[in-house]
């Protein structure tokens, strides 16, 4: 078998306009089924992106025979529900992110599929496009000398009080939302878990969601700071800095599909602050093609996928601790 077929849990709007063309792009992927609750809105996407197959329960995308992986973009507190279920039906599976509320339910994820022999990823797809692959190249072969600190920030505006991202119990919140791509991109430079962890969060009085979170957080060999916000204006970089240098990404997440993208390096000790550096440019590649292609390549060849799920469950053991960190800090 040359091609990984894909059902869609849900209809949610990533699903619709991310990662549903990202994965009709990929040349070893085919999504033939699509299942909501409501099994009129399954029909209109399905329809509009070439569907064979729209269902009105997720259940029916899992007992589709013809499906060998499923993406999950449901709500935060339904990840861990659903996960287990497409185990238990012997599907592949491609989390959203953050894995689960706690690193406990994540692991339980983890452990429900290795169970039952199906591969597990979360969606982190900005890991694998290759502007981040040769970031992580540069930062080894000492481009910038030994790492020192990362910094980045993340940003939009969104206080609708209907919004899921904004509802406590779903697991919403900046942190969930956006602040675990800091966590987990720091983690993946220094190669290695936090031994201390700071932290500051300010939340919505009415919403009860943290409208922004601090952190800092402490490696054997380095520092990284973020700060992650859902009540400023729409932003995000990353700065990574070296013993003799730092490299520059502005748009490090949500990487567009249909442009260039740039990673900024400035090496040298003596570099004035001000110079231009060094421009690395890479064609358009869509994260979300890039991610389903990486994904499917290493299903269909049998291999593990490109990042392991443990990857997930430390990244929410930080962000456990983070939350922990800011207790009576909140404002």
């Amino acid at each position: 078998m040359d091609t990984l077929r894909w059902g869609i849990i849900s209809t949610a709007k990533i699903a619709r306009e991310k990662v549903i063309p990202g994965l009709k792009g990929a040349d070893n992927c085919e999504v033939v089924a699509i299942g909501s609750r409501d099994r009129a809105a399954a029909a209109e996407v399905a329809e509009r992106h070439g569907i064979p197959r729209a269902y009105g329960s997720y259940e029916e995308v899992l007992a589709d025979a013809s499906v060998d992986a499923v993406y999950i973009p449901v709500p935060n507190h339904l990840h861990a529900r659903w996960t287990l279920a497409a185990a238990a039906a012997g599907k592949h599976v491609l989390c959203e992110k953050p894995l689960a509320l706690t690193a406990e339910e994540a692991q339980t994820m983890v452990d429900a599929c290795e169970r039952a022999g199906v591969a597990f990823m979360e969606a982190f797809m900005y890991r694998l496009h290759p502007s981040w692959q040769r970031t992580r190249e540069l930062v080894a072969e000492g481009a910038i000398g030994e790492l020192v600190a990362v910094d980045s920030w993340f940003s939009y505006y969104n206080d609708d009080p209907d919004n899921i991202r904004n509802i406590p119990e779903v697991g919403g919140g900046a942190l969930m939302d956006i602040g675990c791509y800091c966590i987990d991109l720091s983690r993946l430079l220094f190669g290695e878990e936090p031994t201390t962890v700071a932290s500051r969060v300010r939340r919505d009085p009415a919403q009860h969601v943290d409208t922004a979170t601090s952190a800092l957080l402490g490696f054997e060999d380095g520092t990284a700071t973020f700060t992650c916000s859902t009540r400023a204006k729409p932003d995000q970089y990353v700065t990574i800095h070296g013993t003799s240098g730092r490299i520059h990404l502005d748009v490090p997440f949500n990487i567009p599909p249909d442009r260039p993208t740039e990673v900024v390096v400035h090496a040298g000790r003596a570099l004035p602050a001000h110079a231009e550096g060094q421009v690395h440019t890479f064609p358009p590649a869509d994260p979300y093609t890039v991610q389903g292609q990486r994904f499917a390549a290493a299903v269909l060849a049998g291999n593990q996928v490109p990042t392991p799920p443990s990857e997930g469950v430390a990244t929410m053991g930080v962000l456990e601790r983070v939350i922990a960190a800011a207790a009576g800090e909140s404002a």
